[in-house]
């Protein structure tokens, strides 16, 4: 007899309709794959009225996601609503009523996650989250299943495909941002409020979700730093490509010491690394563990199909894992949605932005008289940071100041601090100081 597992969709948006005519125009491979008959028997949305690009015939269209959730017929949710009150509500029911849930929601896992999963962990009830980050590159799996034999020591992700857009066609142009964001929200990568995207929030999220399967650390978003890419330059760009690096918007999670650094900001990539070279929409996470050494997983970020690609692949792990018993469906216990002890998580402390140690990229503009250099290298010197290099652009015109552009080698960012402090007091100093983080990626 044929077994066959009932999944429920709610949210018929891009994603969720990629996703219904994924699971359809599939199900023979799907069978294959894992022996069982995977079916969309139910489905909601806000607007049921709008037309859909995908197959609802023979499939229960139901007016509200906790009809879905209580529908007899569904042994999955898929929740692919976004948002974090009717979407925390629909997993509290799952729970309460043993259905696994599959989910691209980033914001309720890094935000509600922690009670959510161990909620989940007590009722023996999985999770799934592949798609809510870097939509179709598998790397919540790589980490959780791949790369488990290994203790990692960094996490680094172009994990936001608008703000690689963005920095890609400022590079490549010399197109100034505010221009490039209108494109981006004319072609449909920014929303009207671009707002998450450009200010590293949705990059936040994903890292916070990143960084807590990489160290075993409870899902942190409140701690991880985050700086937007709206005051970058095309002269930044330029510059930092004078010094063989790349500019990219980065979440990186490092284990530094006994601690955790959880940062979102623009970083200076050397351009010989293979991740300096992901450009457009596209994403690409870094992940360095002690036995394997780095792998690169890259991808498209975003979009219907790929999004759905990590939702359905979701789905299937549950239809193998899936034990038929009397008409019912089964589910085994698991340690937790996370893929470890949730009382044995890793009490490693998260450090503080004045405690980061990078290297730094500085572009100060000061008058255009001698013996300026000199005073700007005697700060560092007096503050023990070495430069790794320095360049003094030409005066656009007679009177102008110019532009120094230094590199440090890596420090403490609170002596970085003491020292833009101190040259921003110089006289000859114009103009707020410009700091972009570096990153090796050794």
């Amino acid at each position: 007899m044929t077994q066959r597992l009932g999944i429920g969709v709610i949210g018929l948006g891009t994603v969720g309709a990629a996703t219904v005519d994924l699971i359809q125009s599939t199900s023979a491979e799907l069978f294959r794959r894992s022996g069982v008959q995977i079916q969309v028997t139910a489905v909601t949305a806000r607007d049921l009225s709008k037309p859909r690009d995908c197959d609802l015939s023979g499939v229960n269209v139901l007016p509200s996601p906790i009809d879905v959730v209580q529908h007899a017929e569904v042994d999955v949710v898929v929740e692919l609503i976004g948002g974090e009150t009717v979407a925390k509500d629909i997993l509290l029911r799952a729970i309460e009523l043993g259905k696994p849930v599959v989910t691209a929601n980033k914001a309720l896992v890094a935000l509600h996650g922690g009670p959510l999963f161990d909620k989940a962990a007590k009722a023996a009830v999985p999770i799934k989250f592949e798609a809510a980050v870097a939509g179709g590159i598998p790397v919540i799996k790589a980490l959780k299943e791949g790369l488990s034999a290994n203790q990692i020591e960094l996490v680094a992700g172009i994990i936001n495909g608008t703000g690689n857009f963005i920095l890609t066609e400022m590079r490549d142009k010399a197109r100034a941002f505010e221009d490039v964001l209108k494109e981006a929200q004319a072609l449909g990568y920014a929303e009207a409020d671009p707002t998450f995207d450009v200010e590293g929030i949705d990059a936040a999220h994903k890292l916070t979700i990143l960084a807590s399967l990489a160290f075993g650390i409870p899902l942190s978003f409140e701690a991880v730093f985050t700086e937007g890419i709206a005051h970058l330059t095309v002269d930044d760009m330029h510059y930092a490509q004078e010094f063989g690096y790349r500019i990219k918007h980065l979440g990186v999670a490092k284990r530094v010491g006994d601690g955790v650094e959880l940062r979102v900001h623009p970083t200076l990539i050397p351009a010989s690394r293979l991740i300096a070279h992901v450009n457009g929409v596209m994403n690409a996470v870094l992940i360095q563990g002690h036995a394997v050494g780095n792998t690169l997983h890259y991808g498209a970020g975003a979009g219907a199909n790929p999004t759905a690609s990590a939702v359905v692949a979701d789905v299937l792990d549950l239809a193998r894992d899936a034990q038929f018993e009397q008409g019912s469906v089964v589910w085994p216990g698991s340690v937790s949605p996370l893929g470890f002890l949730q009382d044995q998580m890793n009490a490693l402390p998260l450090r503080s932005p004045e405690q980061f140690r990078c290297a730094y990229y500085l572009r100060i503009h000061v008058l255009d008289e001698v013996g300026v250099m000199s005073q700007l290298t005697a700060v560092f010197a007096e503050n023990g940071i070495s430069l790794e290099g320095i360049k003094q652009k030409e005066p656009t015109h007679e009177g102008a100041g110019v532009s120094v552009i230094l590199i440090t080698q890596v420090c403490e960012e609170r002596a970085l601090n003491k020292v833009i402090d101190a040259v921003s007091a110089l006289p000859a100093v114009q103009d707020e100081i410009v700091r972009i983080r570096v990153e090796t990626l050794k």
